[in-house]
């Protein structure tokens, strides 16, 4: 499970992993595609036909909702490191817990998008998730002042903790589908170059947020571990009401958000009680719809090259959780782990321009091979430092500078396996 890895991800593909809000997906997935064709462009010259204060509101509130997310996804891993120390497995069932979660209930958390008043459901994944957060922070202050407390109560804690985990997951991925693929799309009001200047100033803020976040909190986390919590806790509850606040005033300022959504409203409806009337048939009609998607998609000309990319990111040899715990454990401290995940994610996104490039001279086949070739060198060496060296600290950076480097192939096959099933299909 590959919890810290779905970031960059998450920006392209959250709404078809999920299952979220159909809401103008075909027009957003569009406008992305021509977007990234013109990523050369200088980004100056696509000004936004909607009043500037209407845009800084929601860059406001996206920032806010995408800052807080990555601290806290973040510095939680920092949290339960050092409040169980030398164990793995409390960052592991966190994480694990944490993902299913995402995977299970974010079509039903798409659906509520898509039938609910947006300014209500905008509001609720504020609230909740702040409140998640904030308990969150109080359990884990709890536990980091008092580490005498029991066994059975520290389990217990860590189990409190993994709910309100998945609870400020699909708060988070709520607020990430509603903002960004209705609202954006519904404030631009069809005019491309607005809809391509929200897309781009978004995507630097998340971009932002990964890199400077985890960094900021770690900083503080090398003071003390109590002192981060507090300041988690501190930013969590004092950015509600200006998150609140501003995603209110847009949607007080744009008309077309206030339309009613009463015929979706009324199709989930009548949906959900034909299948309360009809469970087993619905149950029966649903694994026969499976059945025959997994059928078309294996039979699929684009199969191999898409199942190869799903299983690219089933590996632990990334800054996700047990990594970072394995990296304080081995000697590392919280600054340092930043450091080198903010190194990760340069690298990450330097493959966003070395992989068009080399795709554009040996193509996307022979490019996913090299790309693919690369990441296995790397990982390759990071797995014999690990095991070579005697030093825990030699032994971690091995496997922190073979991980980073593979960053480069992985996401270099990742665009080049997209390309390959954009084309075959």
């Amino acid at each position: 499970m590959n919890s810290g890895d779905a970031s960059f991800a998450d920006v392209y593909d959250a709404p078809l992993l999920s299952g979220q809000s159909n809401l103008h997906l075909e027009d957003t997935y569009e406008t992305r595609l021509e977007a990234a064709s013109d990523w050369s462009r200088d980004d100056d010259i696509l000004q936004p036909a909607l009043a500037p204060g209407i845009a800084n509101r929601i860059y406001v509130s996206h920032f806010l909702s995408t800052w807080n997310s990555r601290v806290f996804e973040f510095g939680a891993v920092l949290y339960l490191a050092t409040i169980f120390a030398n164990t793995l497995m409390p960052m592991s069932l966190y994480a694990l817990t944490r993902g299913i979660s995402a995977a299970i209930f974010s079509p039903t958390v798409g659906r509520y998008v898509d039938a609910g008043s947006r300014l209500q459901v905008v509001r609720l994944s504020i609230v909740v998730q702040r409140l998640a957060v904030a308990a969150s922070c109080v359990i884990f202050w709890f536990l980091a002042i008092d580490p005498l407390l029991n066994k059975t109560a520290r389990w217990s804690m860590l189990g409190v903790l993994a709910l309100l985990a998945c609870t400020e997951k699909l708060c988070s991925v709520m607020n990430l589908v509603s903002v960004e693929r209705d609202w954006v799309v519904v404030v631009a009001k069809g005019d491309e170059s607005s809809l391509r200047a929200l897309n781009s100033q978004m995507r630097r803020i998340d971009l932002i947020c990964k890199l400077v976040g985890p960094l900021v909190i770690s900083i503080i986390h090398g003071i003390s571990n109590e002192t981060a919590i507090l300041v988690n806790f501190c930013m969590n509850i004092t950015s509600a009401a200006v998150e609140y606040y501003a995603i209110a005033r847009v949607y007080k300022k744009v008309p077309e958000l206030q339309e009613s959504k009463a015929s979706k409203k009324k199709t989930v409806s009548e949906s959900s009680s034909k299948s309360i009337r009809h469970n087993w048939q619905h149950l029966k009609d649903m694994l026969h719809v499976i059945g025959q998607d997994l059928s078309f998609y294996f039979n699929h000309r684009a199969a191999c090259p898409s199942f190869a990319g799903a299983l690219l990111y089933f590996t632990v040899l990334s800054f996700a959780g047990q990594m970072i715990t394995y990296l304080l454990f081995a000697g590392y401290n919280s600054f340092h782990v930043a450091v080198a995940r903010t190194i990760s994610v340069i690298f990450e996104i330097s493959a966003t321009w070395l992989a068009p490039w080399v795709m554009s001279r040996i193509g996307p086949i022979r490019s996913g091979i090299w790309f693919i070739s690369w990441q296995m060198i790397c990982l390759a060496g990071a797995g014999a430092a690990l095991w070579s060296f005697k030093s825990p600290i030699l032994a971690a950076s091995g496997l922190v500078g073979g991980t980073v480097l593979s960053r480069v192939g992985l996401w270099g096959f990742d665009l080049s396996a997209q390309v390959i099933v954009q084309e075959v299909s």
